[in-house]
């Protein structure tokens, strides 16, 4: 019976740096602290009922809410809710043009 060396193993560092090294990694460690800040820009009574769920092509960021009147509110709220974002994308260097609220999208993410 012949022997099995097992000495092909993959080091951990090399793992880690070659994840470090994806673009899709990088990409979710943006889009996690993007979602981050979310609650820093929201108005306190909306902070538990809404989070941040998706974003879409075009820089359109999909953010699901309790019920339809939180959406509604938010909706409302839009453009200020962009302009306090701002900082915070320019520090991640990505672009959020619209926000989409979505109640359909609550029970996911509970």
């Amino acid at each position: 019976m012949k022997k099995v060396l097992y000495t092909d193993f993959e080091g951990v560092d090399s793992i880690i740096k070659s994840m470090m090294d994806s673009p899709q990694f990088k990409k979710a460690v943006t889009r996690t602290n993007l979602y981050s800040f979310w609650d820093k820009i929201l108005p306190e009574k909306f902070k538990k009922r809404s989070k941040p769920y998706s974003m879409l092509p075009g820089g359109v960021m999909v953010v699901a809410c309790e019920n339809h009147i939180v959406a509604q509110e938010l909706s409302l709220y839009k453009i200020i809710l962009l302009k306090k974002f701002e900082p915070y994308l320019k520090t991640l260097n990505m672009r959020v043009n619209d926000l989409k609220f979505d109640p359909k999208k609550w029970e996911v993410v509970q």
